[in-house]
Formats: structure tokens, sequence, C-alpha cells
């Protein structure tokens, strides 16, 4: 903006005038952080100008300073800034809590919709007598129950090893030797048992495997944890025995490691200071809450899509098997959650019975942006327990930690194989070549995929990974146990669409 600041009359006997025009400077209210750049802007801007305009030579040439004051429309007039759309990769925005809770709404909707058309097509088929039939083995004999009982045995062994090690009865070599044994027993023993022991059930056969593997870990754990005491107090004192040492070799202190909700001993426990009645009934509450829309899910849901199906999966052509797999990928993914949220339940519970105090039990996998990310937080009791007596101990034989890493997650692989496949006594390895693939995903897509979008691979890998294979074999379980049950009804199963 220009204005006419002084008038002069150079010759009284001429017709000519001369106009001293300056420039007027205005002041623009605009955000701290950008007056700095609008100020360096408009003087950059001036001064390249210079040499090209005649009326700022002439104002440059005038000796009066130009003037400046607040201009009344200046929020109007200066109403653009320099800043990057919410939604592009460069903006720094983080709000989008609006946006999740659409999506929660969105997937509500839909997927009450889909609930409805399910209990309009088939009626209500949740049943608690059917879920008892899984359990009940051998008219209330439960043999699954006995053999839990009989794992005392083993912890009890471990024990007595450990003490006449401690005492110098046993050496270190043959202490070591016949904890090995010990534990080989507990891997062998619930295998052989389900393998030639018809009257265990799924759901009693499934529950002893699962708590003979967990023994396992924590016997292991036991062991080599004491060994390393023994060890660092035998390079200190100069002897194996330590008689100060025996205190902590109880069967108070081994029960309790065996009832805490880890996998790693040592012989001093964070403790918290009581019990919080009302955190274990929540908890409690929680678990009820859980199991009773798990088996919601499975009889309202999943079942009647393995009733559609005549045969099993490996028989099925790719048309068929792609249509299943897509029609169990909700179900399958939605129980897989909740089972995280239900052993989060128990795990507290359990820590909050005992006063155990480390309940870190995952991390933010939700969150991961890889998948060695999520494989590292999901589950950090039996992480911890492979970090501690695998993969240090790999390195600590020379084993690059690169290979070391790979045979941790090998283990991890054939282990969910082997705890899903043996009680339902079907073998496919599709659970390990699922995990396989997520390797594979990790080692050739995980440098393409960061941050968000890496983010969205590991949630696209959750739910079309491991979930769907372990319903898979459910699916092929069912498909055999209704040819036993009616081998006519079976072949040829009732429409349900």
């Amino acid at each position: 903006m220009w204005s006419i600041q002084s008038i002069s009359h150079t010759d009284p006997h001429s017709d000519f005038w001369i106009f001293k025009v300056h420039p007027i400077h205005f002041k623009c209210s605009r955000p701290q952080n950008q007056t700095a750049v609008m100020k360096k802007s408009f003087s950059s801007s001036s001064a390249e100008d210079d040499g090209a305009s005649l009326w700022e030579s002439a104002s440059i040439s005038a000796s009066a300073p130009p003037d400046e004051y607040e201009h009344p429309y200046a929020s109007m007039l200066c109403c653009h800034s320099v800043q990057d759309s919410l939604l592009s990769s460069n903006s720094s925005f983080t709000g989008y809590r609006g946006v999740l809770n659409w999506i929660i709404i969105l997937l509500v909707l839909t997927h009450a919709h889909l609930f409805l058309e399910n209990f309009i097509q088939h009626g209500f088929l949740i049943d608690g007598k059917k879920v008892l039939g899984h359990l009940i083995e051998d008219n209330c004999n439960w043999p699954s129950v006995n053999l839990i009982l009989a794992a005392n045995v083993f912890a009890l062994t471990a024990l007595y090893l450990e003490k006449s090690q401690e005492k110098g009865a046993l050496s270190l070599s043959v202490g070591r030797g016949l904890h090995r044994i010990n534990l080989g027993l507990v891997v062998l023993f619930p295998a052989a048992v389900i393998v030639h022991e018809p009257r265990i059930s799924t759901g009693g056969a499934y529950f002893f495997l699962w708590f003979y593997a967990i023994l396992g870990f924590k016997l292991y754990s036991y062991q080599e944890t004491n060994r390393w005491y023994r060890l660092a107090h035998s390079e200190k004192d100069g002897c194996v025995a330590h008689e100060g040492h025996n205190e902590h070799l109880t069967l108070r202190d081994l029960y309790y490691f065996l009832l805490a909700p880890t996998l790693c001993y040592q012989r001093s426990f964070p403790r918290t200071p009581k019990v919080r009645i009302n955190n274990l009934l929540h908890r409690l509450l929680e678990m009820v809450v859980v199991i009773q829309i798990m088996v919601g899910i499975v009889q309202q849901w999943i079942e009647p899509i393995f009733q559609r199906s005549e045969n099993s999966f490996a028989s099925m052509d790719v048309t068929s098997r792609v249509d299943h797999l897509v029609d169990l990928v909700a179900p399958a993914h939605f129980l897989w959650l909740l089972f995280s949220f239900l052993s989060h339940s128990f795990l507290n519970f359990c820590a909050e019975l005992l006063c155990f105090g480390d309940r870190h039990f995952y991390g933010d996998w939700w969150n991961a942006t890889t998948l060695r990310s999520f494989w590292n937080n999901w589950n950090i009791p039996l992480q911890k327990w492979s970090h501690r007596h695998v993969y240090k101990q790999l390195v600590a034989w020379n084993i690059p930690p690169s290979l070391a890493e790979l045979a941790v997650f090998l283990m991890s692989a054939a282990l969910c194989e082997f705890m899903i496949a043996l009680p339902l006594r079907s073998c496919r390895l599709w659970i390990l070549l699922m995990m396989l693939i997520g390797l594979l995903v990790e080692v050739f897509l995980g440098g393409y995929f960061q941050g968000n979008y890496g983010n969205g691979l590991v949630w696209l890998c959750l739910l079309l990974g491991p979930p769907l294979a372990v319903t898979t074999y459910f699916h092929d379980h069912y498909i055999r146990a209704m040819a036993k049950a009616s081998p006519q009804t079976a072949e040829i199963p009732p429409p349900l669409r």
C-alpha cells in the first residue's frame, strides 16, 4: 500500500508538482511461530524488488522513514501460512480418535447384521451341555485330572535332585543328566498318553498337554537357575556344596514358582503387600464373561460354517477352500483376540492371588510395526524364557545371534504345531507353514513397510496367519467327529443356507 507523504511546489511559475510517495507497512495478526517467517519473507521480497520498481526507488531516496501501524483488517488480509494437509505423510497430526470410533461403530454394526442374519437362519445354537460333553470323560472319571495330579512326581523329583546336588551327594554332571531324563519324561509322557488313551476327551487332552508343557518350561528353568547359583558359589567359595543356600530348596518355594505366572525361576520374586479382593473378583468376572462369549462365537458362528462343508480342508478343491477360509477369517480372529484377553485376565488373577509383583505379561503388540516386534511383545513370559535359556545359551556357544534368533523362532513354531495338532491327533503342519510364511514376509517385505504401513501388514498377517490355521485344524476334527457320530448324515449334511 502506498500513501502520498508530502506535496511540494518547486517553481511558483510552473504547474509541475512533485509528489513524495512512501510505502505504508502494516502488521498482520499471525501466530507467534509464523510472525518471524512472514517478516523475513516481506523484507527479502522488498530487497529483491528494489531495483525493479520506480516507486520503490523514489521511496528509498526519501529521507522520511516508512510508517508502521497495525492495520485494522490485518487478520482478514493475512489468512494463509505454510502447512501440510492433516492426512498427508509429512503431517505430524495424530488425533485419529474420531476415525477409530467410526471404525469401531462400523464394525459393530456390520457384525451385528451378521449375528442377526445368523440367528434368523439357524436359530439359537448356544448349548452349554455340548461344552461339558467335550470336557467330561468316561462318566465323570477324568483321566486328564489324574494325569495332572501325577505331575507332582516330576516336580518332587526335580526338588530331590537339587537338594542332592546342594548337599554334594550328586556331582553336577550326574545331577544334570538325571534332570534331563526327568524333563524328557515330562515331554514324552503326555504325548504317549494322548496318542494311546482314547478315553481322554479333546478338552481334557488340551488341558493336560498345556499343563505339562508349562511344567516342562518351569522345571528346566528351575534346574538351570539353581545350577547357575551353585556354579557362582562354587567359584566363590571353592566348593560345590554351600549350606546357606539349602533354605531356598523347599516345597513352599518350588510350588510357589510352579503356580506363579512366570516361566523363569529366581530365588526371590517381587511381591505385592496384599491381595486386593476387588481386583481379584474383577479378573474372575472377566474370565467368566470372556469364556461365555468365546463359547457363543464357536457354537453360533463357527459351527454352522463347519456344517456346510462335506470334506476336510485337505481334500477340498481350491475354490471351496478359499470360500471357507474367507468365512472363517472374522470369527477366528475374534476368538484369538478374546483368547489374548482371557490370558491377560487369568495371568493377572494368578498374580493377584499369589501377590506376584511382575505383571508385565505382554507389551503393546497392537502397535507393532514389524512381525519381529509383535513376536517379542505378544507373550512376554515365553519370550523371557526363550531369551534366557535358549538364545543366550546359543550365543554363549559361539553361534551367531541371527542363527540363534532363527532357532528360537523355529522352536516356537514347532511348539505351536505340537500343542495344537497333538490333542486333535492330526498333523498337517499348517501352523508351522503359516509361521514360516510370516518369517518370509518379515525378511523380504519388512523393509518396505514402515510406520503405519508396517502396522497394517502385521494386522494382515494376524488375520490370515496362525489363528486361521488353528481353525482349519478344528474344522477337520469336527468333520471327523461328525462322520463317526452319524456316517450317513456326515456325508451329505443338511443345507443351512
